[in-house]
């Protein structure tokens, strides 16, 4: 990609607010974006071959929405979490292992997908996010989800097609979360705290392709609870 398209698309950034490149080969994060920090309100450099995000990127303090879906990022720079507007944060895709201590600090967050990474654990660093609407953790390698999710502020959190066989019970207490993905893991029926079913306010909880049958849940006495959830929640959306 020539010096002349990134400058024409340096231009439209200045005058939108949007800057988007995908699917370009791009090996690092443009340096000439730094000319724009106060103007750019979205990032998109999904689909490229970016290994690193620079401490530059805490310098965007007005963005609102950054993806960089499809990339080989195998860490996330702790400057990333200065960023107190981002709204948006799509990380599909890449290498990530975990997240920067101060992750916590994106207090405006409210979508954050991190699906297809190498994540072993749900980062407690998501329990200080305040605005947060939905979480997808969908294809990593997470194996137990820890009592610190209790804390979490999530209306939905997808673990689907991960290695969960232990949940904690702390699950239940999420004061939002409506919509709970586990399908595809490795979760014996037991290890499911059956709080989820009648303390909580999970109103769709997606269990598929786990080690017990559908109908096993359904026989257990808890499940009325739930069903008088989901069902009421299906008439507010008929």
């Amino acid at each position: 990609m020539g010096n002349s398209a990134l400058k024409a698309h340096l231009e439209t950034a200045q005058k939108t607010g949007v800057f988007q490149l995908t699917g370009k080969g791009l090996t690092e994060f443009p340096e000439d974006l730094q000319k724009l920090t106060s103007n750019l309100r979205t990032i998109d450099l999904s689909n490229n071959k970016i290994e690193l995000l620079p401490p530059l990127i805490g310098k965007f303090s007005f963005l609102k929405s950054l993806a960089l879906n499809n990339n080989k990022l195998t860490a996330l720079p702790e400057e990333l979490c200065k960023l107190k507007k981002l709204e948006t944060l799509h990380l599909n895709a890449n290498h990530l292992r975990q997240l920067p201590a101060a992750f916590g600090q994106l207090s405006a967050l409210k979508t954050l997908s991190l699906s297809g990474n190498q994540l072993r654990t749900v980062p407690t660093q998501l329990s200080g996010l305040r605005h947060l609407d939905v979480v997808d953790l969908s294809k990593n390698q997470i194996q137990n989800v820890p009592d610190t999710v209790g804390e979490l502020q999530a209306i939905e959190l997808n673990l689907n097609q991960n290695q969960i066989s232990q949940i904690s019970v702390q699950i239940s207490h999420c004061p939002r979360l409506k919509v709970l993905r586990l399908e595809e893991n490795c979760l014996e029926l037991s290890m499911l705290p059956q709080s989820i079913l009648s303390d909580s306010q999970i109103s769709l909880l997606a269990v598929e392709g786990n080690l017990f049958e559908i109908k096993k849940l359904r026989e257990l006495d808890r499940y009325d609870k739930y069903m008088e959830r989901f069902t009421a929640t299906k008439k507010k959306f008929a």
